[in-house]
């Protein structure tokens, strides 16, 4: 691990310094154009402390971590995300990067044939556990007017976006709220091609966020394609800087109190023109990291016409189709919670999903459990957009939530509750894992012997898809393939 003093030390080359200029906008003769900076120290990321872009100085010479705001000030910025996830050894990427990059490879490729085909362009970077690959939208280009009509989302996400945020109370304007929506479905639809071409593929299990899997040789491993970002009001989000250091290691040993583990220096490294071998090494070099800042750059380049392509042919997809069909129905309002949702019957429930309502915090946050409701809720009959409202529902209520201050809860809830339901309604997802020994690995089987049995869910979830009766009532009942109802 690099000291304070080593990578105040790192900052000081002028290079290093102007490539992190670039990726935030600007360079060091002008501002940039990200609205505000966020840091972190070995203890915490701190990404709600927003600081203004003439903070930038002061966070280089205390070492800080360096993250950049998706709010921009003359573009939207698309950012499509993947990493490696181990749950039961959280160090894995960073102890074997050789053979953990090896792992991401195969999705990697998808990407960029993927991107070759639309004509998309995008910087790739490493950071310590994956790849990210960042594009701008030019305001008011036709990419941008045709996302902004795209949008979909509840009332209180365009009300947030449109409320003042720190550092400078700025608002995040209609149209640029309502673009980075439509994004978010449009990201989704990429998120299932890459995953319809990679899963084959690959040597570990491929899922839209990080979600529990069953065990392999080195644990409960997965490749996480995570959209995260896209089921938050655009104001909240922010991405790392290219050659700003890497601490994700030692602030997962704070928060769990685990001692730090004993590594290499982490930094976060540009792909231009290297392999992933290559840019580990740089990784884990700084001398060699302030040498490659000398000869590459870190703009985000522009990609209106190649997400004019990706936009064309999500509206054709089979995805644009279900979220027509998600949004045309719209959740109960709070006040008639008493009559609707808190009259769900739980005792219909498996136990693993009663314990999600019954006691929601944390297990409500976590992707895993959120999708074993969707699943279970769809197979009961429920429309996917009043499994959002159920889930916001527990959001709102004084369950002693910490980690949703400072996002839209509705357009949290809305967000996992589309995604999910959205694999299944594609056929992405024939829920193979929807069963009792599947769970038991996940280690999301939270009983020895509950009695009940999942596949029951999945056969009246498949029963529903097949015969086009999903959101069909009467709602609250099984489904199943005896039954001709």
């Amino acid at each position: 691990m690099m000291t304070t003093e080593q990578r105040v030390e790192y900052y000081r080359d002028p290079w290093v310094r102007q490539r992190i200029g670039e990726f935030l906008g600007g360079d060091l003769s002008q501002d940039p154009t990200c609205r505000y900076l966020t840091a972190g120290d070995e203890r915490s990321h701190r990404l709600h402390e927003r600081r203004d872009y003439r903070s930038l100085d002061s966070l280089l010479a205390s070492g800080s971590e360096i993250y950049r705001s998706l709010w921009d000030e003359n573009s939207m910025l698309a950012d499509f995300d993947i990493e490696y996830v181990n749950f039961d050894h959280p160090v894995e990427a960073f102890l074997e990067p050789g053979r953990v990059f090896a792992l991401l490879e195969p999705v990697v490729r998808a990407i960029k044939d993927l991107f070759s085909e639309y004509g998309l362009t995008a910087l790739q970077y490493l950071t310590g556990r994956g790849h990210h690959f960042v594009w701008r939208i030019q305001r008011h280009s036709d990419a941008f007017v045709r996302l902004a009509s795209l949008a979909r989302g509840p009332e209180s996400l365009w009300a947030a976006e449109a409320e003042p945020h720190s550092p400078e109370g700025r608002k995040v304007s209609p149209e640029l709220a309502r673009a980075f929506a439509g994004l978010g479905l449009v990201m989704e639809f990429l998120a299932h091609r890459v995953m319809a071409t990679a899963a084959s593929r690959t040597a570990i299990p491929v899922e839209l966020t990080a979600i529990e899997v069953g065990p392999s040789e080195h644990g409960r491993e997965m490749i996480s394609i995570d959209l995260s970002e896209y089921g938050d009001p655009l104001y909240s989000r922010m991405i790392r800087a290219p050659f700003s250091v890497y601490l994700k290691p030692w602030q997962q040993a704070w928060s769990s109190g685990q001692p730090f583990p004993d590594l290499p220096p982490l930094l976060v490294i540009p792909l231009k023109e290297m392999s992933d071998e290559q840019g580990l090494a740089h990784m884990r070099d700084p001398r060699a990291a302030m040498r490659l800042a000398r000869s590459t750059d870190t703009t985000i380049p522009e990609a209106n016409a190649g997400v004019n392509q990706l936009i064309s042919a999500y509206e054709g997809s089979s995805l644009a189709q279900f979220h027509r069909f998600y949004y045309a129905e719209e959740p109960h309002p709070a006040e008639e919670w008493p009559a609707t949702y808190d009259q769900t019957p739980l005792d219909i429930l498996p136990a693993c999903a009663r314990i999600i309502l019954e006691q929601p915090n944390d297990l409500l946050l976590r992707p895993g459990c959120i999708r074993r409701l969707v699943r279970v809720f769809l197979a009961l009959g429920w429309h996917p957009r009043h499994i959002a409202g159920l889930i916001y529902s527990k959001y709102a209520r004084p369950f002693g939530w910490t980690q949703l201050q400072g996002y839209d809860a509705m357009t949290r809830a809305d967000f996992y509750a589309r995604l999910f339901a959205g694999l299944f309604a594609t056929g992405r997802d024939d829920l193979i894992d929807l069963n009792c020994v599947s769970a038991q690995e996940q280690k999301t089987c939270f009983f020895l012997d509950c009695g009940e049995n999942l596949l029951r869910y999945r056969e009246s979830a498949l029963h529903r898809r097949k015969y086009g009766k999903l959101a069909h009532r009467p709602f609250h009942r099984l489904l199943l393939p005896t039954e001709h109802s």
